[in-house]
């Protein structure tokens, strides 16, 4: 193809599909637009030499315009059924929210609200009361602090109790989470001081009393949420590490990463320690992510001595990290189900936590022979079955931990790439596990209604191969 085979801006403007556009978007915008495509469609000629004829160039402009609106109109955010069985998927948002939550921010979020008004007094107030008096009431601390997320808080708490000195930490708690978020570096942003003490396997009180110099600032703990260290092995009881504290007048401050206010260990889970347990403790700082167990949206949570928190709240940091109206109001919402007691029931989070196999296995058995009814031309072609699974918690969590599950196994003929791609290109997306010739559908991770759609996501998807 010759570059004088390429339409003008203009013509590819005439297209009617291209005037349609116009009733969505700016002129401007779809002018850019052409012009952006036919920059693309002009250096693919120069580099590859590609032969199109004029109607052929102007189609493939016109078609591409077209798809680079919509994207850009409908983003890129897309709802996706997980069936992974990863209940704390954070590449899938983490926390789901539950409808009543999901409704209480939409009703907040239509109008104005009383953000930062006091509404009695009739002047300004501010944003963090609305959330304090509901988490000091959950957790038994003095007070609370919502940032926008944990990395944020262990960040502010640094920054405002230990900027310019020391703090003493584990060496085998030196922990790196999701987006290489590490200790050690936001222990430097913070211009705080790291001294870490022991070894990765063992660490004992002593180490930290030896550790202590006139430039220390606090005692750091970070709960080990998303690893284990098994074996020979040696950690300091946090009640120690406490006593350490009071005797020396530091404040211990307990990084809980994936922090919870429930006992799970009723439901078959492992013993985590909880908020209110160090609370309890006599930990003078307590930190934890809202989007974890916790059920919430993104937050970072901080609880503890008020006259910590009030330090915290005078530091101008606290600006750059503060949380929004949905936020805030997400959280209301979520921390209202902890308030009315049987979490469980309430929080799609530990509702999926808690689900009894049994339950499972009759959902999973429901779903297979949907599933087998939507398929059934594909008879011979498809093994379709109820399986056992492992499960997991996800976000950090329970690294360890395996939850009994049931899900539907399909064996198919071919490589399930091509299969598992499709769904994930449908509306609503479907995310399933793979497995050597196979997908398997955990129905653990799968929201109300979603059980209904999963049939037809397959016939689409295969019809499309």
């Amino acid at each position: 193809m010759e570059l004088k085979n390429l339409p003008s801006v203009d013509e590819v403007l005439k297209d009617s599909r291209i005037q349609s556009l116009e009733k969505v978007y700016a002129r401007h915008l779809i002018v850019q637009a052409v012009r952006d495509e036919l920059d693309v469609l002009r250096a693919e000629i120069m580099g590859s030499g590609i032969r199109l004829t004029r109607d052929e160039a102007r189609e493939r402009v016109v078609v591409e315009v077209v798809h680079r609106l919509n994207t850009l109109h409908q983003g890129s955010l897309k709802k996706v059924i997980n069936a992974t069985g990863v209940v704390l998927h954070t590449n899938l948002g983490r926390a789901p929210l539950s409808l009543e939550t999901a409704e209480h921010i939409a009703g907040l979020a239509q109008g104005y609200c009383n953000l930062e008004m006091d509404l009695e007094e009739g002047k300004r107030g501010s944003r963090y009361q609305h959330l304090e008096p509901m988490i000091v009431s959950l957790t038994g601390a003095e007070a609370a602090l919502v940032v926008n997320n944990n990395a944020a808080a262990v960040l502010l708490v640094l920054n405002t109790l230990a900027k310019g000195r020391e703090v003493i930490v584990s060496r085998g708690q030196l922990v790196e989470i999701g987006g290489s978020f590490r200790i050690p570096e936001i222990m430097a942003l913070s211009g705080a001081k790291l001294v870490e003490v022991g070894t990765t396997n063992k660490t004992y009180l002593s180490d930290f009393e030896q550790a202590v110099s006139p430039d220390t600032a606090l005692l750091l703990a970070v709960h080990t949420s998303n690893y284990r260290i098994v074996g020979f092995t040696h950690e300091i009881p946090l009640r120690e590490l406490v006593g350490l504290g009071c005797r020396l007048e530091l404040p211990v401050v307990q990084d809980l990463g994936s922090g919870c206010l429930v006992d799970l260990s009723p439901w078959g889970l492992e013993a985590e320690p909880t908020v209110q347990e160090c609370i309890k403790e006599g930990v003078d700082l307590v930190t934890f992510s809202g989007d974890k167990l916790l059920g919430g949206p993104q937050a970072g949570i901080i609880v503890g001595k008020k006259h910590l928190i009030d330090a915290m709240k005078r530091n101008h940091l606290l600006r750059a990290l503060r949380v929004d109206k949905l936020t805030i109001s997400g959280l209301e919402a979520v921390l209202g189900g902890y308030l009315s007691g049987e979490p469980q029931n309430k929080i799609p989070v530990l509702h999926m936590l808690t689900r009894d196999p049994a339950d499972l296995e009759v959902t999973a058995d429901g779903l297979c022979r949907a599933i087998r009814e939507e398929l059934q031309d594909w008879d011979g072609q498809l093994d379709v079955r109820v399986i056992e699974l492992k499960d997991k918690v996800g976000g950090g969590a329970y690294p360890l931990q395996e939850l009994p599950g049931y899900g539907v196994e399909i064996a198919l003929g071919f490589d399930p790439g091509r299969l598992v791609y499709r769904l994930r290109t449908l509306e609503p997306a479907l995310l399933p596990r793979i497995k050597e010739g196979a997908i398997i559908i955990s129905v653990r991770t799968l929201q109300a209604g979603e059980a209904d759609l999963i049939p037809g996501l397959l016939r689409r998807a295969l019809e499309a191969l």
